[in-house]
């Protein structure tokens, strides 16, 4: 067995860790169990989030966390090999694209990456985006993960979809999606464990994109009722392996499935 944890909303919510999560991670670690963090999150580069986990108590390194702009670099470096790209991704997250050449959305590029900007985003902004793809060399519309919204201190927030969705409409071009809940995002993640995809649980918040991405991947998908979830998700028609109040209550779970423990 192998297990993907999702983050925000499953070992914390914005600034306030979940009640017992660390102890999880912890758990996972002491049986041996392959395990990797997939998280959607732009807003933060991956030695952000070790700090912040460390923050929770919870131990890990970079090669345990796997992002949209690590998957990005590596479909850039394989499709468009020596070109640059253009970048609409928040200033933290742009240090994981060091190795690739970066101009700006006006200038010839081989492909715009679009990312969680926030409240970054204006009109001007997406003008600038949209007359990028528009280019004669039609650039690609690489998408850092298409969640659609998120949960913060505030509430309810929109996330990187629906933005992408209107350039796609507006441009007329068929984005690259790299990021949960692209099938190829999930696939990367179970190879680099060396485990198959039904061999492997996918715990996270979001009923469609942790839990039917991940099944439409072939993976098994445990939500759980922290985060983002709501009681009106259970009655989308997607059915997960299992629906637990918390990831806290994940090891006892497994005991059930596959004891001893």
């Amino acid at each position: 067995m192998a297990i993907l944890f999702d983050l925000d909303g499953v070992f914390y919510s914005g600034e306030a860790a979940v009640p017992g999560a660390a102890a999880v991670a912890g758990w996972a670690y002491e049986q041996g169990i392959p395990h990797l963090f997939l998280t959607n999150t732009t807003s933060r580069s991956r030695d952000h989030l070790v700090a912040k986990l460390a923050g929770f108590g919870v131990a890990t390194d970079v090669d345990h966390i796997l992002t949209p702009p690590v998957a990005a670099v590596a479909w850039c470096r394989r499709h468009v090999p020596g070109r640059p790209v253009a970048l609409l991704v928040p200033e933290q997250t742009r240090a994981e694209f060091a190795s690739l050449e970066v101009k700006a959305p006006e200038d010839e590029v081989a492909a715009l990456v679009i990312g969680d900007l926030g409240r970054g985003w204006t009109f001007d902004l997406m003008n600038r985006a949209f007359r990028c793809l528009m280019q004669p060399s039609r650039p690609r519309l690489i998408a850092l993960g298409m969640t659609r919204y998120w949960r913060s201190a505030e509430g309810l927030q929109l996330d990187v979809a629906p933005f992408v969705m209107a350039l796609s409409h507006a441009a007329g071009v068929e984005p690259v999606v790299l990021g949960k809940p692209a099938a190829a995002f999930y696939h990367a993640a179970v190879e680099r464990l060396g485990v198959a995809p039904a061999r492997t649980l996918m715990v996270g918040d979001d009923i469609r994109v942790d839990i039917d991405g991940a099944q439409q991947a072939g993976l098994q998908g445990v939500l759980v009722r922290t985060g983002k979830f709501r009681e009106a998700d259970l009655e989308l028609g997607i059915r997960p392996a299992a629906v637990l109040d918390s990831v806290a209550d994940l090891p006892a779970w497994c005991c059930e499935r596959a004891p001893p423990c």
